[in-house]
């Protein structure tokens, strides 16, 4: 089983983070880190995917501002999210052989999450024609992968226990009709650090890698110096 890596981090403005997903993508890229797992959480934010609609954002910039809610238009596939406190993300920098991976690597994603909500006794599944894990007729994980240079950044969110009333601000992933749940309206607990631990472990499965966690600065700084990852 080949070696991975995890970082652990708590909450992280978007646009930081946005700005470290850039890194850790360059650094995998060219080969200075094995495949990588990013775990966090974000300050309120809404994300405008490469085909996202305007139109989704149901109230205005302003008002979103006077929520302290921020906006950004993002590479990632998908159409409109929102993000938040009590949302795992996992950002992925994983390399693959091409295009063709896209679809299949998405597919492992979901089946981890599945093996996650499984474990924790929630009931879910995926929909023909849709990503991301649902619930019924809500989602419970969202997922929206870019791919550059044959390396994957971006990724899923995991609705923990999320703020419930930011999402009435939008439609989320521009699917009408359809709403979001969480780990905590299903099973009633919002143990963040549980649910790290059981990602970490349904991800490696799937993904068959031994995920070992490093500092976050250790890894940025991996073409600087030698990083021990075994």
């Amino acid at each position: 089983m080949e070696r991975g890596v995890v970082i652990n981090s708590g909450r992280v403005p978007y646009a930081k983070a946005w700005e470290i997903q850039r890194k850790l993508h360059t650094l995998r890229a060219k080969g200075f880190i094995p495949d990588t797992l990013w775990l966090l959480e974000h300050d309120p934010v809404i994300t405008l995917g490469r085909k996202g609609h305007r139109e989704n954002i149901l109230v205005s910039f302003d008002y979103l501002k006077g929520e302290g809610i921020e906006v950004f238009e993002v590479e990632r596939g998908g159409d409109v999210t929102y993000h938040g406190p009590g949302q795992l993300m996992g950002y992925m920098f994983f390399r693959i052989g091409g295009l063709d991976e896209v679809r299949p690597f998405v597919r492992k994603i979901e089946r981890a999450i599945l093996g996650v909500l499984q474990e924790l006794g929630i009931e879910a599944e995926v929909k023909e024609g849709y990503t991301g894990v649902w619930v019924g007729n809500d989602k419970i994980c969202a997922i929206g992968v870019a791919v550059s240079h044959w390396t994957t950044f971006h990724g899923f969110a995991l609705y923990v226990n999320p703020i419930k009333e930011h999402f009435q601000y939008i439609v989320p992933c521009g699917l009408r009709g359809k709403g979001i749940t969480s780990i905590f309206e299903q099973r009633g607990m919002d143990d963040m650090q549980m649910v790290r631990e059981l990602v970490i472990k349904h991800f490696g499965r799937v993904f068959e890698r031994e995920f070992r966690e490093h500092p976050l600065n250790d890894v940025l700084t991996a073409s600087e110096k030698e990083v021990d990852y075994v």
